[in-house]
């Protein structure tokens, strides 16, 4: 059984049971700034799991393409990647334990014949304010054997966007989960494992499966019921299909070694001798090709910044080999891809040409850190290995991008105590600004927030009155101090343009539109000429957004209700992001 045929499998087990299948949402989320990426198949669903109708019912059933840049330095090992696909099942408080768990054991055992001998079960102990999960335990009892279901505690077997309640923002939901584990009986544990889920870190069990109960809302007070029980399923296809391949080596999968041996092939290298290095060059450059293919350029912002730094790093590792070509490479990992992801093979030149600049760009970099240091301590070449401070191998990190491995592949040493003291500062601002950039979610439905999203629909409307219904929305970024809204475009705006949106734009808060949305079958929706962003998307009935008769899109919402509640609305700035793309900040409000 390959990928495609554990995703067909897995959809149309759940679509007989009544589960509406909804489109894979993109790589790169619309109007969230709570995450850069996508980074798990919930992340979309967040207005439904708080008690919002879904358009397709309250039994859904996706595959959703995921990464996640906390695993970056994960990578190496037999198990972790940074993107991944998730196998997502979803009941938005149709059904809860008692039927979640008797389907999801089916599904391993009957439609993927997993061995039943070979699966292990963990439940939540309680902690954080909830109790133990008795009833999963319980129900887990009929399943399979007492002695292979394992209690866990609130690092193991909870389940939020933020991680454990300590961790969860005002206004996140969360709950306990129940997860299912495969042994790999060739691979033998380290010295410090214990025989069960809970105590082992090796890689010898391995979580395939973990069906989240999310029915807790964090309040001030602590938590509360959330308006209805959901589940909420997540699976990763790489880790199934290691199961079914009884494979403890993701990288030796029949989806990646194909990616391992064309690096082997270019460099000469042997997996067994190199495995580390090949590891990473082969998920950083599979991340980079997802993310390149969802039109993000390498920078120093931003998602821009998580890839040039993924390719930066698979670039270390390639040169470490001493081979540059990175193209054969590139065209494995979209051949590999290309029947569970077809649209890789049209944005196939884009992302090359995307991966290769940067390449070129690196090469660049290195150039010009090395003359930097070389005028900062001159007079030292006959020395050989140059010593130059922490500070100035912190500024080649964070300003020139270079790892503390190119550093030092360049000849130069530091001081590594001293550059670690650097770092954690750095990354102590990064935690910093990242919570608060959570703290300003769309999923907290803040007042200002929604004013924003309601606004983003009036602009959108005016610039494609003002310049044709060839533009559209490429973006938005939505926080409870400003919105962003990315369009396609080729110039600067005048100032007179920018004073004739401001004017459309209020003027329809001044009309006081009422706001509302329905929920219709797509091909109705396209009739009344509603717009939106990825059409593709969107499958069988969809919710649009109706401002009086001015504006019509899809939208999961929230907005307000009538346009006169924002105020006023204010351009502050534009700016030129490339590739034909223009951004504009604005703020509503008094």
């Amino acid at each position: 059984m390959n990928i495609k045929e554990i995703i067909d499998v897995y959809i149309s087990f759940f679509e007989k049971r009544g589960h509406k299948r909804i489109a894979n949402s993109p790589l790169v989320p619309e109007n969230d700034p709570t995450t850069l990426f996508t980074s798990s198949g919930m992340q979309p669903l967040i207005p439904y799991l708080l008690g919002e109708k879904h358009p397709q019912g309250d039994r859904l059933v996706d595959v959703q393409n995921c990464f996640r840049a906390v695993d970056i330095d994960e990578v190496g090992d037999n198990r972790h990647t940074t993107f991944f696909r998730m196998l997502g099942n979803w009941s938005l408080g149709s059904y809860f334990k008692k039927e979640e768990i008797p389907m999801l054991w089916e599904f391993l055992t009957k439609e993927l014949n997993l061995p039943k001998e070979k699966l292990y079960i963990t439940v939540f102990a309680g902690d954080g304010g909830v109790g133990k999960d008795n009833e999963a335990f319980e129900i887990w009892k009929t399943l399979v054997p007492e002695n292979k279901i394992f209690f866990a505690g609130v690092d193991k077997n909870w389940w939020s966007r933020s991680g454990v309640p300590d961790n969860m923002p005002v206004g996140e939901p969360g709950g306990p989960d129940t997860e299912v584990y495969y042994r790999f009986d060739d691979l033998k544990h380290n010295s410090e494992c214990k025989d069960n889920p809970v105590e082992c870190e090796c890689g010898k069990f391995l979580e395939i499966a973990n069906s989240v109960f999310m029915q807790y809302l964090k309040t001030e007070e602590g938590f509360k019921e959330l308006p209805q029980k959901n589940v909420d399923f997540g699976g990763g296809v790489e880790r199934l299909l290691a199961a079914v391949e009884d494979k403890p080596d993701i990288f030796q999968t029949s989806l990646l070694y194909p990616v391992i041996k064309t690096i082997e092939k270019q460099t000469g290298a042997s997996y067994g001798i190199k495995n580390y290095e090949l590891r990473i060059m082969t998920d950083h450059l599979v991340a980079g090709v997802f993310i390149s293919s969802a039109n993000v350029k390498p920078s120093n912002k931003e998602r821009g910044y998580i890839l040039r730094r993924l390719l930066r790093r698979s670039f270390d590792n390639l040169y470490k080999l001493k081979t540059e070509n990175l193209e054969p490479i590139i065209e494995t990992i979209v051949q590999q891809y290309k029947d569970t992801d077809p649209y890789l093979i049209n944005n196939f030149e884009e992302i090359k040409f995307t991966i290769l600049e940067e390449e070129k760009n690196y090469k660049g970099t290195l150039s010009r850190a090395k003359t930097f240091i070389d005028k900062k301590y001159p007079g030292k070449e006959a020395e050989g290995v140059k010593e130059i401070s922490a500070e100035d191998a912190f500024l080649l990190y964070s300003t020139h991008g270079l790892s503390p491995t190119q550093i030092r592949s360049l000849g130069y040493v530091f001081k590594e105590e001293d550059f670690a003291v650097l770092m954690e500062e750095h990354q102590k601002l990064s935690r910093l600004g990242a919570s608060q950039k959570f703290r300003g979610g769309l999923a907290d439905t803040n007042e200002r927030t929604i004013m924003g999203h309601t606004a983003t629909h009036l602009l959108h409307k005016a610039l494609r009155d003002m310049f044709g219904d060839q533009l559209h929305q490429t973006g938005s970024n939505i926080t409870t101090e400003r919105l962003r809204f990315d369009f396609n475009f080729d110039r600067k705006l005048t100032g007179e343009e920018i004073e004739k949106l401001e004017d459309v734009v209020n003027g329809k808060i001044k009309e006081n539109l009422p706001v509302h949305f329905e929920i219709m079958p797509l091909k109705r929706a396209k009739e009344l000429g509603a717009i939106g962003l990825f059409d593709e998307k969107y499958e069988n009935d969809v919710k649009v957004y109706f401002v009086g008769d001015y504006s019509k899109e899809f939208c999961g919402g929230p907005h307000v209700d009538f346009t006169s509640k924002l105020k006023r609305f204010k351009i502050i700035k534009q700016e030129n992001i490339g590739n034909r793309q223009r951004r504009i900040y604005a703020v509503v409000g008094e």
